[in-house]
């Protein structure tokens, strides 16, 4: 639903002034230390996700303890990944780096599921006391500024997500997950940061990033994601961003404190990159190390492979030779591998790769040099495979053109 007319200068009454100027580190520094805002409102002017994420983890860590803040932000085309992780088991590599939208891949600080973000998703983030948290009291938050502008069938549900009731393509009535939420807990301060779904352009095409084609052939430890029917709430960026502003006040100010109020509403900008903290937070979700050596330990195997797997588990169409691949990596590190082609060869060979033990499986840039053609022998006749040019399909190497990476 539209929001109604008349309601921008409703808004424009409601936050004052709710206008960026540039302010140097040092400001942003005092404000967010200043031990006399018990509320404060926060708004990044970059869309850079690792910046945007370095940000928050430095408001978690050096706001008053008994504080709450509100952070909001949006970022550019990117794949967020929870704490505790895959990569190889969450999202499609090969399309996400071969692609000319440049979508970036970020793990951040937080648990919970994997999720997309680009510029038509605005992120909130409260940070509260850990005596004032509570998983559904700020997304309640957020589904009053939702309805604010229209959005009357905004809920939050019982995963905490906040999803819109609406008609599907068959039209029933079902609902649309327009919110996601993560948590971080500490002893001194909690997080509560979700996405919410505006006006994604991508919307369509978003689970070609999240659809990782070696996930069925993967055991791991650590958290998958639940993936839900997802829609767009068809709301203006700048009109959510104010309304969830409101609400946040009507929580935590005073509705007659205008002028007051409008002095704690801060924007961030680049600078904020020279605040050490926030520098050496930046370069650390950026790092490599982060993003591929904080996966928990996985086996990757083909061995059990069957000619009755379905379509979906991807190797019922690989020739008996391939179905052979092992390895178990530990913080994206191999500590055994094997290849054995069970005498389908030509040649009956068995490859043990013991040079691979150690090495991050991030930075094998091409299967093929490890694991190169051959002939395989079927029916009496041969047959050339490549077992390196798959690995690379799976795990998002080599420089194919994206369709290669997709598997229906």
């Amino acid at each position: 639903m539209a929001p109604s007319r008349g309601l921008r200068p409703l808004l424009r009454t409601r936050i004052p002034a709710l206008k960026p100027h540039a302010r140097r580190y040092s400001e942003f520094v005092a404000a967010a230390t200043d031990p006399s805002q018990k509320a404060r409102v926060f708004v990044s002017q970059s869309q850079d996700p690792y910046l945007n994420l370095s940000i928050e983890h430095y408001l978690l860590q050096r706001t008053p303890g008994d504080s709450t803040i509100l952070f909001l932000y949006t970022n550019s085309p990117c794949v967020v990944i929870g704490r505790n992780q895959n990569p190889w088991i969450e999202v499609n590599l090969g399309v996400l780096r071969n692609e000319e939208l440049g979508v970036k891949l970020v793990r951040r600080r937080s648990g919970g599921g994997t999720v997309f973000h680009d510029e038509g998703n605005m992120n909130y983030s409260v940070i509260c006391p850990p005596s004032e948290f509570n998983r559904d009291k700020h997304a309640e938050m957020v589904v009053r500024a939702l309805k604010s502008l229209g959005t009357e069938k905004a809920r939050v549900n019982e995963r905490h997500d906040i999803v819109v009731d609406k008609e599907d393509k068959e039209g029933a009535l079902k609902p649309f997950k327009v919110s996601g939420s993560a948590y971080k807990l500490t002893r001194l301060r909690s997080l509560h940061h979700g996405t919410c779904l505006l006006s994604s352009p991508n919307l369509e095409s978003i689970s070609k990033y999240l659809r990782a084609p070696a996930k069925p052939l993967i055991k791991a430890r650590g958290v998958d994601s639940v993936s839900s029917p997802i829609a767009n709430v068809g709301i203006d960026n700048f009109k959510f961003q104010e309304a969830v502003a409101f609400e946040f006040r009507s929580l935590y100010g005073t509705l007659s404190e205008a002028s007051v109020w409008n002095r704690s509403i801060f924007f961030v900008d680049e600078k904020a990159k020279e605040v050490p903290e926030i520098a050496y937070g930046l370069e650390e979700l950026m790092s490599e190390d982060w993003i591929y050596c904080q996966t928990p330990q996985f086996k990757f195997s083909t061995k059990n492979i069957t000619e009755t797997d379905s379509v979906q588990s991807i190797p019922s169409s690989w020739p008996p030779a391939l179905r052979g691949i092992e390895f178990t990596a530990k913080h994206g590190k191999f500590t055994e591998v094997s290849v054995d082609y069970n005498d389908r060869t030509a040649s009956s060979e068995q490859i043990e790769l013991p040079l691979l033990n150690k090495l991050e499986l991030h930075k094998i840039t091409d299967w093929e040099q490890l694991l190169p053609p051959f002939l395989f022998t079927d029916s009496d006749r041969n047959v050339a495979v490549s077992p390196g040019r798959t690995m690379n399909q799976l795990f998002g190497m080599g420089n194919y053109e994206p369709s290669a990476y997709v598997r229906e």
